[in-house]
């Protein structure tokens, strides 16, 4: 297993490899402008500049693990990941019930769909200056635009997971006297759950994108205030590698969540165990 996936690790790192070897070679020779694009290796330093405590470690100042973490980067990653987590809950803990009834109940979902039609179209970015008028600045109004970033993608995978059972396991299991309740959790939830899980990845990896967004607009923190404040400043290095932050957190929260969706799902007829 582990050389199964180191093999995968190397086969998909060949590419941003070539790509990065590619882009040191160009900025080396001088064919790009290195205030508009700087080379790998400056933005993997200003990364460590990034990282790295703002002022030396002294003994009189506490915990070194607590010193180790308190350059910019770490905060700000910490800001970010707890909107986004907090947001998502937010979104999801909403989407899932409202999805679960209106995809097994007809009338429900007469009532609702309409209205989620006319509001799904509209993206989170349109929301900022209500989110900022109805709560402020800070983190209320970066929660709503990243719940809403969420809601959708969860609640109309959970719709259609839940209209998409298989009819013959309804009738199978009507046939074997299970009651509305049996039937919904022994049936219906199991087999709307791949539909679910892949809603909620699709949620995650938008919640990443609205609070980029959020951050820029609505508080004074976090990896998107940080890429904003470095435009102001012409720091392309400074950009870019918080840009690389953004999508190295987003590759492992959605590595995670492919782990957990096939560990899950192993009873599933289409996962493929190899």
């Amino acid at each position: 297993m582990n050389v199964l996936f180191l093999k995968r690790l190397l086969h998909g790192a060949i590419v941003p490899l070539a790509a990065l070897a590619l882009w040191q070679m160009l900025a080396a020779f001088g064919w790009i402008n290195p205030q508009i694009l700087p080379s790998p290796v400056q933005v993997m330093r200003k990364w460590f500049e990034y990282l790295s405590p703002m002022e030396a470690y002294a003994p009189e100042q506490g915990n070194y693990l607590v010193w180790l973490v308190s350059g910019e980067l770490p905060h700000d990653a910490w800001a970010s990941l707890t909107r986004v987590i907090g947001g998502f809950v937010i979104g999801a803990g909403l989407a899932l019930p409202l999805g679960l009834l209106m995809g097994a109940n007809q009338t429900i979902y007469k009532l609702f769909d309409p209205l989620l039609q006319i509001l799904r179209p509209i993206p989170p970015i349109a929301y900022i200056p209500l989110a900022i008028l109805w709560f402020g600045l800070g983190n209320p109004p970066a929660f709503f635009l990243i719940s809403i970033g969420s809601f959708f993608p969860v609640l109309m995978n959970t719709i259609a997971g839940v209209r998409q059972v298989d009819g013959i396991y309804l009738r199978a299991a009507r046939n074997l006297g299970a009651g509305q309740m049996t039937m919904f959790r022994r049936v219906i939830l199991p087999a709307a759950t791949p539909y679910i899980l892949s809603g909620a990845r699709i949620g995650m990896g938008t919640a990443f994108i609205v609070v980029i967004v959020a951050e820029m607009i609505a508080v004074n923190n976090g990896l998107g205030f940080r890429i904003l404040e470095a435009r102001e400043y012409f720091w392309s290095d400074k950009i870019i590698a918080g840009m690389f932050t953004i999508g190295f957190f987003g590759l492992a929260i959605d590595t995670a969540m492919n782990a957990l969706n096939n560990h899950l799902l192993k009873w599933h007829r289409g996962l493929e165990h190899n």
